[in-house]
């Protein structure tokens, strides 16, 4: 059966629009305007939508970009999980295989954290959330350590709140740098961190309420980890206990990112860490995958928020 989408009149128009009629402009522009179209025109007539239905769509996205929300919507519809699963692909094609897996960056970072050498305390702001000790290990896939790798890390309070995003907090409060000692280890005290939600009023919640899906994250903590030589890892760490942890809104969760927390109440284990309470303990290690010329760039260019 022919189509509109198929027809001369509308593949003109496409590269029309496209601009494959003119020497001018960047020519990869060009064929994802040509693709991005011609797709969008196709699924307007295959699923029959309206014109009312397209304008409440344009209408839902201006909203969208005027609330700064595409960062929280692309991983809620799952494009940013895809776009890992795409490098997933091309660097097994590439030869590399093993090394922590990937997950998303999500929309929170922050550059220019503090840095420190061997471990950092990342909790400035006093807070009654439990005490928590992450430790570990970067290494190479071939378990060789990485002395001097940079540990970037970043994680949410005990309200689910970022700072810098939220202005009561102080401007590095649960960020840091930290610098692998000889043996490649990094260590740091901060505070379990808690799971959060969409803005309930908020365009991604508005969009998961259509399809019938919960905006709720687990408990995780971000990061970036990179070592001469290697490939830079963007990942998180989630926390086992949390009921959200296989049911993450975002598809962050992924096999090998899932923790145990192990919680300390020994007497004597509470003395030799200097606290007089209960505190959690993670142990999570890092192995990067070395640089590979035929392999895609892992870092990725986005804009970020700036620290004040």
């Amino acid at each position: 059966m022919s189509t509109v989408t198929d027809s001369p009149e509308a593949q003109a128009l496409f590269d029309k629009v496209a601009g494959l009629d003119n020497d001018a402009g960047n020519p990869r522009i060009k064929q994802i305007v040509r693709r991005v179209v011609a797709d969008a025109c196709r699924i307007i007539e295959d699923l029959d939508i309206t014109p009312s239905e397209f304008w409440t769509a344009m209408s839902y996205l201006t909203e969208t970009g005027q609330k700064n929300e595409f960062g929280l919507l692309m991983p809620g519809i799952g494009v940013e999980h895809f776009i890992d699963l795409c490098i997933d692909a091309k660097e097994r094609a590439a030869g590399l295989a093993g090394g922590t897996p990937r997950t998303i960056e999500g929309p929170l970072y922050v550059a220019g954290a503090p840095l420190s050498k061997g471990e950092a305390r990342l909790d400035d702001d006093p807070e009654d959330g439990e005490v928590l000790i992450v430790e570990g290990q970067v290494t190479g896939t071939d378990g060789a350590p990485l002395a001097g790798a940079i540990v970037d890390v970043w994680h949410a309070n005990t309200l689910g709140n970022y700072s810098v995003f939220d202005k009561s907090q102080s401007t590095w409060n649960l960020r840091r740098r930290i610098e692998t000692d000889a043996e490649g280890r990094y260590r740091f005290r901060s505070i379990l961190p808690k799971g959060y939600g969409c803005p309930p009023e908020g365009q991604t919640q508005k969009l998961l309420d259509q399809l019938g899906r919960h905006g709720q994250r687990p408990a995780h903590i971000h990061f970036f980890v990179s070592g001469a030589g290697h490939r830079q890892l963007t990942t998180q760490i989630n926390l086992a206990d949390d009921p959200y942890v296989y049911d993450d809104f975002a598809f962050g969760t992924r096999d090998g990112l899932v923790v145990d927390v192990v919680r300390v109440t020994d007497p004597a284990a509470l003395a030799a860490a200097g606290l007089a309470e209960p505190f959690s303990t993670i142990r999570f290690d890092f192995a990067l995958n070395p640089e590979a010329a035929n392999a895609p760039d892992p870092v990725v260019v986005r804009p970020h928020a700036e620290a004040a």
